[in-house]
Order: structure tokens, then C-alpha cells, then sequence
């Protein structure tokens, strides 16, 4: 199970938890109810769903929806299913195996093969980061005027705000995370009431695929983009971290209730990450493409056409304070998979500040050159290149995770029956397959 590995560093990797400072922390109700217990298992899907509506997401959404109308829809249910599924897979390699995505790739890969993928794996969460980071510093520059530059230094303050709330209790940091998520959302419902959508027309397009998709070109091209960039590489390793954080018996019977408490906990919070992206796409329809404004794609122009095209008095500031909320949560769970990522691969005996301090930069030091080289445009720019790394880089989390919770010798009874081996399989060639044909379609300047 851990070749390549010295007996040394096999004990080591056997007797280290996943974040060991927060480990178990997290009490889990013993009550016969079952509605008790489960609420000892609400969060860790919460931190996981801001990946799927972050700032990178949002103008993918606005592209769909002003171009198209509510047509692409199905995309955004059918990418949510995906998440659904690979992320109930996380959470069962999280429980079963006690050992997050990273230390599994660790137990069982070469120390080359291991440090490879530790590598693209940093690659990844950097990447993910700078669509975070400058999603937050636009945010800050619509509603403040703060310069980007500013903005991006101001955003990268977020370390801070982990090492208190963490060192508080593991639940602080899921409060906070609950509540912007319950901010942007209730802030796009508003948002939704203005705008008057048709929803007959919503619903059909949800449920049912339109011919359309297949026949348009560039309809697919932006279908595809929403299926295959949705599953962040990041969100694998931290969520199959952060499961273990709650205190639920280390029994079979135990894991077995975790790991269904937990993946319940997932679901729910990925349906609230698909409001989300619906609504980004349903507001776009209902304003932009019904008012004939057909090529909204920056967020900084649906900002500038919300209120005046709605007629009502603050809906581009709603809009600026959901995206700042968006892009700070996504840096705070995007700070924290760095973390698992690099104890995970490396086993670094570091103070926790340092960790962070360290995944930051990662990410903060290329924005800021950027940034204050190239301003705007240098930035749009970069969250292109940061999403074709981010396609690159998915299948080298997705195709090991498959493997591992498929493998009898390491998950035991809790290995994945055909049905779901199938599924998963299937899920990881899907998404590998769109990945490469988006970074193929980059490639050619489509």
C-alpha cells in the first residue's frame, strides 16, 4: 500500500492526521435523534460549494445567460450532479481511509511520482486563487473605488482571518463561510424578484437539454466551459480533509453514518451553489438578453447596466457585495486546501502561520506583478491562463481519487460498488475529455 515509501516515513505518514490541529475537534451529538446528529456534520460541504460559485464562475454564467437566455441551464444542473458525485467520493476516502487525497497520493505513489503531483497540485490551487483574489479586488474597486493593486493586498489579508477564527474552533471558520454564502444568496434572490424571469422557461431548461446546445457552436463552447471547469482540483483534497474534523466514532457502524451525514451535508450545500450559478445566469437572461444587451461577459459592464436596465436603486451594489462575498470565501477555503495539500504531500513540521503565510504568496505574488504591471487588462487576461492550468491540472486529482476509493485493499467494505465504480469512472473520462477539448479550442484561439 505505501510503495516507494521508507519504513520510516510509512509509520510517520500512518500516525499524522489531516490538519492535526483541528482533527476530531468538532463534537458530533450521541442523541437517538437523528436530525441531532446530523447537525454536528454541517459545514465542511459549505466550505467545499464556494469553489462552485466563485468569481470564476461568475463570468462564465453572465456569458450564458446574456448571449443565450436561460438555454444553458442543463449545463449548470448537469455540472452540479458531477460535483455532487465526486465530492460524496471525497468525503468517503476522508472517513474510511482516515487520510486525506493528499497523503493518499503520498501512501501510495513513488516520492517522485508523489512530489509531481504535489507540484501540479500547487499549480492548481495558485491558479484558482488569482480568479479569487481579483474577483475580490474588482469587487473592492466597484464599490470603493479602491485601486486593484490595493485591492489585491487588501484581499490577501485573508491568512490572518483563518489563523483566528481556526485557532477559535474549526465551526468559527464554517460560521463565517455559512454566512456569506447565505448573503450571496439571499442578495441574487433579491436580485431574481427584480428582475421577473419567466419560470415555466426556467424550469424546462433546467430538467431538459435543448437541441440548440449541440447545433450551436458556440453555445457548446460555453456549455462545455461551465461542465468542465466547475470541479475545482482544490475542493477534492480539502474536502476529503476537512470531513475528519468531526469527532464520530472510529467505528465501522461510526464511519458508515459519517460518511452518509456528511455527503448529505455535501449535497445540500452544492444545490445552494447551483441557486447561485443559476441565478447569476437567470438575471443575465431576464436583464441582459432580453433587453438585447447580447454580449455581457465582464463583470465590471453587468455592474454598470444592472440598476439602470432593472430601474431600481441598488442592484449593481447587491451585485458588487455578492461578488466581494463570493471571492473572500473562495480565498479563505482556497488558503486552507494549500495547507492540506502541502502537509499532506510533504509532511511539513511548520507553525500553521507559516503554512498559510506560504500558500498565499503563492498565489498573491503573481497577481500583484501582474497587476501592477498590466493593470485590468493584464488580470483579464490572467484568469484565462488561470483557467486553462486549472483544466490541466483537474484529471491528476479526479483520476486517483476514482482509483483509490475503488480499491478494496485501502477502503474495505467501503469500497465503491460497480455501479458507482462506473459512474465515477465515467465522471473522470467526461471531465477530462471537456477539459482537453476547452484547452484544445484555447489553443486555437477557437
Amino acid at each position: 500500500m505505501h510503495r516507494g515509501l521508507p519504513i520510516q516515513e510509512q509509520e510517520e505518514s500512518a500516525v499524522r492526521p489531516s490538519l492535526p490541529d483541528v482533527f476530531s475537534s468538532v463534537r458530533v451529538s450521541t442523541s437517538p435523534q437523528l436530525w441531532r446528529r446530523a447537525l454536528g456534520f454541517i459545514g465542511p460541504g459549505f466550505l467545499i460549494s464556494v469553489g462552485y460559485m466563485d468569481p470564476g464562475n461568475w463570468a462564465t454564467d453572465l456569458a450564458a445567460g446574456s448571449r443565450y437566455g436561460y438555454t444553458l441551464l442543463f449545463a449548470v444542473m448537469a455540472s452540479n450532479l458531477l460535483a455532487i458525485l465526486l465530492q460524496a467520493l471525497s468525503v468517503k476516502l476522508g472517513v474510511a481511509t482516515e487520510r486525506d487525497l493528499a497523503q493518499a497520493c503520498r501512501d501510495h505513489y513513488s516520492k517522485p511520482v508523489a512530489i509531481g503531483l504535489w507540484a501540479v497540485a500547487e499549480i492548481a490551487i495558485a491558479a484558482c486563487d488569482l480568479a479569487e483574489v481579483i474577483g475580490s479586488a474588482i469587487a473592492l474597486q466597484l464599490l470603493f473605488g479602491i485601486p486593484l493593486l490595493l485591492g489585491v493586498l487588501i484581499t490577501s489579508v485573508d491568512v490572518l482571518l483563518i489563523l483566528f477564527l481556526q485557532h477559535r474552533g474549526f465551526r468559527y471558520l464554517e460560521g463565517v463561510v455559512i454566512v456569506l454564502i447565505a448573503t450571496i444568496s439571499v442578495l441574487f434572490g433579491i436580485e431574481i424578484a427584480f428582475a421577473h424571469p419567466a419560470w415555466g422557461l426556467i424550469a424546462t431548461r433546467l430538467l431538459v437539454p435543448s437541441q440548440q446546445i449541440i447545433a450551436n457552436k458556440d453555445m457548446l463552447y460555453i456549455a462545455i466551459s461551465i461542465l468542465g471547469a466547475t470541479v475545482m482540483p482544490h475542493n477534492l483534497y480539502l474536502h476529503s480533509s476537512i470531513v475528519q474534523t468531526r469527532n464520530y466514532p472510529r467505528t465501522s457502524a461510526g464511519k458508515r453514518e459519517a460518511i452518509w451525514l456528511a455527503s448529505l451535508d455535501s449535497a445540500a450545500a452544492l444545490f445552494m451553489a447551483l441557486f447561485v450559478n443559476a441565478a447569476i445566469l437567470v438575471v443575465a437572461a431576464a436583464v441582459f438578453h432580453s433587453t438585447g444587451h447580447r454580449q455581457v461577459a465582464e463583470i465590471g459592464d453587468a455592474y454598470k447596466l444592472l440598476t439602470p436596465l432593472l430601474g431600481v436603486t441598488g442592484a449593481s451594489t447587491m451585485f458588487a457585495i455578492a461578488l466581494l462575498a463570493s471571492g473572500q470565501n473562495s480565498t479563505l477555503t482556497g488558503t486552507l486546501a494549500g495547507q492540506v495539500v502541502m502537509e499532506g504531500f510533504l509532511q511539513l513540521r511548520l507553525p500553521a502561520w507559516q503554512r498559510r503565510l506560504m500558500t498565499r504568496l503563492l498565489a498573491i505574488v503573481p497577481t500583484l506583478i501582474v497587476t501592477a504591471l498590466w493593470g485590468a487588462s493584464g488580470t483579464s487576461q490572467l484568469l484565462i491562463l488561470s483557467q486553462v492550468i486549472l483544466s490541466m491540472q483537474l484529471s491528476f486529482a479526479v483520476f486517483p481519487l476514482i482509483a483509490f476509493t475503488s480499491d478494496a485493499s485501502k477502503m474495505g467494505e467501503f469500497v465503491n460498488r460497480a455501479w458507482l465504480r462506473i459512474a465515477g469512472w465515467s465522471a473522470a473520462i467526461l471531465i477530462a475529455a471537456l477539459n482537453g477539448w476547452l484547452l484544445v479550442q484555447m489553443f486555437r484561439g477557437r
